[in-house]
């Protein structure tokens, strides 16, 4: 049956092509906003969640040139008395609420990920427990493979192994990296001198957030 309209008015696939170009861009502006706003409502932190953004701190540009990322710190949640806390290898060792560690990456950018196959339960109290035994440790600035001092991606690739069995990532070597950037040569040159240990075993936050074995849950 034909639908017939009154002479003088237009029918509804008139009506929406002859919508003023601006008001269609401001719909589809807050339509992507409620979307974000709707998608970072949706995330639930649980423990052993593993957090990523690019850190402010001096040592960020040299790590995000030797490893060719852009994500230069990292760290784990955990859930205590409910509440979802980072557990991050600063100066020292400390858990921080989630929120302010996913708002002091520069320009607020994170991305989440967490293991494909679910931890068991058994697995995420393990995290919870082996993250005792590095509480208060100093941050590692030789990023040396020894628990006396520890950096952030050395931390959770080692309670993911203890805790859970699971080696997020292989091991590299430091001298595997990009060492040719001019800030990396600076930081090699502060901290080592003429001695830089080029077969130290590394795991660096870029190859954490390349494994296969994560899916990213919440990014912004």
């Amino acid at each position: 049956m034909r639908v017939r309209h009154r002479r003088g008015l237009t029918s509804p696939s008139e009506s929406r092509c002859t919508e003023p170009p601006l008001k269609r861009t401001a719909t589809l502006l807050i339509g992507l906003l409620l979307a974000a706003s709707a998608s970072a409502r949706d995330y639930v932190p649980r423990t052993g969640d593993i957090v990523f953004h690019t850190s402010t701190s001096s040592q960020s540009v040299a790590v995000q040139a030797a490893t060719r990322s852009p994500y230069s710190h990292m760290g784990i949640v955990m859930l205590r008395d409910g509440r979802p806390y980072v557990l991050e290898a600063v100066q020292p060792v400390g858990y921080t609420p989630l929120q302010a560690w996913l708002d002091r990456g520069r320009q607020g950018r994170y991305v989440v990920k967490r293991p494909r196959a679910p931890l068991s339960a058994e697995a995420a109290a393990g995290l919870q427990q082996q993250a005792a035994r590095y509480l208060g440790k100093p941050y590692d600035l030789t990023f040396e493979w020894s628990d006396e001092r520890i950096y952030c991606s050395e931390l959770v690739w080692k309670l993911y192994r203890s805790a859970a069995g699971i080696e997020l990532a292989p091991l590299a070597t430091l001298g595997s990296f990009d060492l040719d950037a001019a800030p990396v040569r600076v930081k090699l040159r502060e901290r080592y001198g003429n001695q830089v240990p080029l077969h130290e075993p590394v795991i660096s936050p870029a190859a954490i957030f390349a494994s296969p074995l994560l899916e990213t849950v919440d990014q912004r």
